[in-house]
């Protein structure tokens, strides 16, 4: 059930839970707004036809939580630990999504499995079928988690000033039955989108500098502009986890820009960066 909409304020801090309520951003609304009609929600579960939350609802609890921290905080003598405490709940988020992606990857290998030795009888086809949910299941779930986990880190450089970013890195018969078919395009459409998010094409825009760098509105608004001319690049830095790698990394993820690896990698497969930002500290 969808929770009730205010309409006025009496915190500051409430400001962006009420903007939540009121407009639930596309992101939330493809990942929560349109649920499979039957979904395993636990591994072993039957399945079953679960709801999903509802996207406003999920969008405002989610950036109500990150503002509490703060305005609890705020004026006392734990003031300085908010961010660290934000900090870990965007964290989680991303934790969680790295689990459950290793799950769909374990999920996706046995669907393979079966999709290349295919039978024509009830029980293959039935087994078939479950694995093709169990996965579109997990990755339904995946995507959801990411979802809150970015909408929760933008919350979290709108309090802090300061952008977020993780501890550690991002077939017996020649015939093909329906249930097979069916897989082997699940297969072909999750590794296409996976290629996507890991490798994805069009103009390269290399960022790299000094990791003590700190003046991450400069980098932002530099972005901003590129981004404005190239809508369909692809973001690329060294990978260090500190500096300007990880402003650009944070600024990616908060405008949903594909980010495509390294620069070694990158080098790798013979692609040409369009433009390039360097740092000097």
């Amino acid at each position: 059930m969808a929770t009730a909409l205010r309409h006025s304020i009496d915190r500051f801090a409430d400001l962006p839970t009420l903007y939540a309520q009121m407009v639930a951003t596309p992101e939330y609304q493809a990942a929560f707004g349109d649920p499979m009609p039957l979904t395993i929600a636990e591994p072993g579960d039957a399945p079953a036809e679960h709801e999903m939350p509802e996207p406003i609802a999920a969008q405002a609890e989610c950036g109500g939580i990150i503002a509490a921290i703060f305005d609890l905080f705020t004026g006392t003598r734990l003031e300085a630990l908010a961010p660290d405490i934000a900090w870990g709940f965007v964290n989680s988020f991303h934790y969680l999504a790295g689990k459950l992606e290793k799950r769909e990857d374990g999920y996706a290998r046995e669907l393979g499995d079966l999709a290349r030795a295919p039978e024509g009888s009830e029980i293959y086809a039935r087994s078939l079928e479950e694995k093709q949910l169990q996965c579109q299941s997990v990755a339904e779930q995946r995507q959801a988690i990411e979802c809150m986990r970015d909408y929760a880190a933008e919350m979290y450089r709108a309090q802090s000033g300061w952008p977020w970013s993780p501890a550690k890195g991002t077939r017996a018969s020649s015939a093909s039955s329906a249930s097979q078919i069916a897989a082997v395009d699940f297969l072909r459409a999750r590794q296409l989108e996976q290629r996507e998010r890991h490798l994805p094409q069009g103009p390269i825009v290399v960022v790299t500098g000094p990791a003590d760098w700190h003046d991450w509105q400069a980098i932002w608004s530099r972005l901003d502009a590129i981004h404005a001319r190239v809508s369909h690049m692809t973001l690329v830095t060294t990978g260090q986890r500190r500096g300007v790698d990880q402003i650009a990394a944070a600024w990616a993820a908060r405008g949903r820009v594909r980010q495509g690896g390294v620069i070694s990698a990158v080098a790798v497969g013979h692609r040409q960066a369009a433009l390039a930002v360097m740092c000097r500290g």
